[in-house]
């Protein structure tokens, strides 16, 4: 008796030391994943220089309209800023990031962030807040949107443009982010590769882009008048601040301050740099002189192109696709589009339709699983299978962008003029559309400045006439 009851008391030991050791692994296992600091750290710095791409954006475009459209361009981007944030709080996360319907979209349960709070989503980042990804991400909603003014620069009414805003990042940006990075959506499913946003943002905004040009028509003497930028010191500014928040942009993508940042951080630079150079040394064998404005296009261009491969290509490959992206943009813009003679006004579509088009395609040529395991070799490194899905995410784009553009416009038309009338266009819609002007010049005759607070008196009658007087053409 007495050893059954020694046996029992150690059978029973036993099965209260496993207890303890299942329950402890049951609690290893429910436990909250750890935030890093480090992690976090870096991508809310990341979050802050995609942020102030957005006025980079501002300046870049408002340099290179004339001056009397200068306040309204800069007003399209800086005004992107506070709409899409509210709307990417209240619905476009959602929508982009949320539980997936049918691999086509977000649902709503995150609306208004519901249930998004500073624990991790080990969906999207394991290491992070996820109010740090969803910041991070709301940054590059708001200047996909605000890539597309440039197209249509000079000549839509600020209404029509607010709304085209909202309609757009909903049903265009939203669909396809959840697509691309979405958990199960159908393109990630597929295995097309989009690091930090060649197809979400820059093929989508440059698409669509041509779409409004085209639809709304060409400004008022495109093509019979010379239209100069204005201020190209300011659109340096502004694709130097560009060049400086791309690095947020393309690395702050990685997620974590680690190997993959630093690798995206690297070639987003030299992409930029070589785009830059080839730019210039193109235009300068065609025109006969380098100039500043190639110069800044240039980076641009290297910079969009090397967004979709920043986290999949290594070092030379990134110089090769930036190199050939200054020459591909120089020929869209300088070439294709005089050809045709569609206007789009500041080369959105140039630069960040055709430059995320090859670096789409350029991904699935130089992608290599050595720089990013999470990624896919491409064809030249014995993949060919990658081109043909970078190949159906690149014209899946193009026709959902062109498609859902069109019949955005046709929306908004049946409620609102769209493009402002021709004397408004004229006159400048820094006046027409907000009242204000961006420089007060000297009246060197009458020995005093000509202040715009006179013209916008009930007496005062602003007259094309006047405002021509009053107005340095570029």
């Amino acid at each position: 008796m007495k050893k059954l009851f020694t046996i029992m008391i150690s059978y029973v030991m036993v099965m209260i030391l496993s207890a303890s050791t299942v329950f402890a692994e049951a609690v290893e296992a429910v436990e909250p994943a750890k935030i890093d600091t480090g992690d976090t750290t870096f991508v809310l710095i990341s979050a802050a220089l995609v942020m102030i791409m957005t006025p980079g954006l501002a300046l870049f475009y408002g340099g290179m309209v004339r001056s009397k459209n200068v306040l309204s361009t800069i007003m399209q981007s800086f005004f992107v800023i506070g709409l899409i944030s509210v709307q990417w709080v209240l619905w476009g996360y959602s929508l982009s990031f949320g539980p997936d319907m049918n691999n086509i979209i977000g649902s709503l349960a995150w609306f208004g962030l519901n249930g998004v709070d500073q624990t991790v989503n080990a969906d999207y980042a394991a290491t992070i807040p996820h109010l740090a990804f969803m910041i991070f991400q709301g940054m590059f909603a708001v200047i996909a949107v605000a890539l597309i003014t440039g197209s249509f620069a000079e000549r839509m009414k600020f209404p029509a443009f607010v709304l085209f805003t909202l309609l757009w990042s909903t049903f265009v940006y939203d669909p396809l982010a959840h697509w691309v990075w979405g958990v199960d959506g159908w393109m990630r499913n597929m295995g097309i590769l989009d690091f930090a946003g060649g197809t979400v943002v820059h093929i989508s905004s440059g698409i669509s882009g041509l779409i409004v040009a085209l639809m709304i028509g060409k400004r008022k003497g495109y093509g019979s008048e010379i239209m100069l930028p204005h201020h190209l010191p300011m659109t340096i500014i502004g694709a130097s601040l560009l060049w400086f928040g791309w690095f947020g942009f393309n690395a702050g993508s990685a997620l974590s301050a680690n190997g993959l940042a630093a690798s995206a951080f690297v070639v987003t630079h030299v992409a930029a740099a070589a785009a830059t150079v080839s730019w210039v040394v193109v235009e300068w064998l065609s025109h006969g002189k380098p100039t500043i404005l190639g110069a800044a296009s240039g980076c641009v261009a290297g910079l969009v192109a090397i967004t979709p491969a920043a986290g999949f290509v290594s070092t030379i490959p990134a110089v090769l696709i930036g190199l050939s992206s200054g020459i591909i943009c120089f020929l869209s813009v300088s070439v294709v589009k005089n050809k045709l003679g569609y206007d789009d006004s500041l080369d959105a579509f140039g630069v960040h339709g055709v430059g995320g088009t090859w670096g789409a395609i350029a991904t699935g040529l130089f992608a290599s699983k050595a720089v990013n395991p999470a990624g896919d070799n491409g064809l030249f490194f014995g993949n060919p299978d990658l081109v043909v899905n970078q190949l159906i995410g690149v014209g899946t784009t193009w026709i959902f962008a062109i498609v859902m553009t069109f019949i955005i416009l046709k929306l908004i038309g049946l409620f609102m003029e769209i493009r402002a009338d021709e004397t408004d266009e004229e006159v400048g819609l820094d006046i027409t559309e907000h009242g204000e002007r961006g420089y007060i010049y000297q009246d060197v005759s009458a020995g005093s400045s000509l202040s715009f607070a006179t013209a916008l008196q009930p007496s005062a009658k602003v007259t094309t006439a006047s405002w021509e007087t009053a107005q340095p053409r570029p």
